[in-house]
């Protein structure tokens, strides 16, 4: 049997440092991409792939502001819901002609996926997320005072929208995701963190304004695919303690209980290592399979990463 990876990456990966970020652009980012994911089919891993989706939403709200006097806007789920059906064709397309370059017919398959978040996570008390575009203050007011937008003036450079960032709870489509990865698919899924939705007084789902971080809904689905090893995609090689710093070390092989210790010492900046971090330790601690591994790491490197090569690799 195939061994399974979960490798999550992020909407940067779409988006050319400094470029437009447009359609094209992505469509190009999205074929860099589908090549170390097709070196780790032809290795025979068993592949499913989640992603982020920060800038593909910062876009869609931007032109939702833009556009605002002539459409009907769009809420944040459905902009989610947009990026990962967008976002899904363009990594499915990609990856499958760079098979079928390299001689393979398979097909990837890209889910819109719903994940049950908990109304009562104290996250709805303090929203974080800056999501779309900057404003000026008259614009983020009447906002504010018309729309019910939590406002924020982020580092001088205007002013922003924060909504919550609750932690996933459950993957609503998690038993199809099972099935097509046991069948050998290749799966996409979880993009942008998956919509977020909460059960209200009937038992019903709606979605609720918020954003998920996707990396601990990567590791949910790693977890519930049984997969040998969780690759969460950053921009450094691999990770590092005080970093930035004259005694900067990077870590290699670490165990789990160092991890947990590295957190509680404040090594990891909340805003971009912290979550991957903390993933991992909930993949692990949910997988509990000695053999299971977390590999973080940058793109490029997942391949060699995953032989042991390069980057981080944390296990039990």
């Amino acid at each position: 049997m195939a061994m399974k990876a979960v490798i999550a990456i992020g909407g940067n990966a779409l988006v050319e440092p400094g470029g437009s970020g447009d359609i094209q652009e992505q469509f190009t980012r999205s074929r860099i991409v589908a090549r170390p994911l097709a070196d780790l089919v032809e290795q025979g891993w068993q592949v499913t792939v989640t992603h982020g989706n920060g800038p593909q939403v910062g876009s869609i709200m931007m032109r939702m502001e833009i556009s605002s006097k002539q459409v009907y806007p769009i809420d944040l789920g459905l902009a989610v819901a947009n990026t990962q059906a967008g976002m899904g064709y363009m990594i499915a397309q990609t990856w499958r002609n760079e098979l079928r370059h390299r001689g393979s017919d398979r097909y990837c398959v890209a889910i819109v996926t719903t994940v049950r978040v908990d109304r009562n996570d104290p996250a709805f008390d303090n929203p974080t997320k800056p999501i779309g575009p900057f404003l000026d203050e008259a614009t983020a007011r009447r906002h504010e005072a018309e729309d019910g937008w939590d406002i924020i003036e982020d580092a001088g450079r205007g002013y922003r929208r924060v909504v919550p960032s609750p932690k996933p709870v459950r993957i609503a489509q998690i038993s199809t995701i099972r099935k097509l990865v046991d069948m050998g698919e290749l799966v996409i899924a979880g993009g942008g963190g998956g919509i977020p939705v909460i059960k209200n007084e009937d038992g019903d789902l709606e979605g609720i304004e918020a954003v998920i971080d996707k990396d601990f809904t990567s590791a949910i689905i790693a977890a519930e695919v049984e997969a040998d090893a969780l690759v969460l995609v950053t921009g450094v090689e691999c990770v590092f303690i005080n970093f930035g710093k004259p005694n900067q070390e990077a870590l290699r092989d670490v165990k789990l209980r160092r991890i947990e210790e590295l957190i509680a010492e404040g090594q990891f900046a909340a805003g971009s290592m912290l979550p991957k971090v903390e993933s991992a330790v909930q993949f692990l601690k949910t997988r509990n399979d000695p053999d299971a591994r977390v590999i973080i790491t940058e793109l490029d490197h997942v391949p060699a990463a995953l032989e042991g090569r390069t980057g981080t690799t944390i296990t039990l």
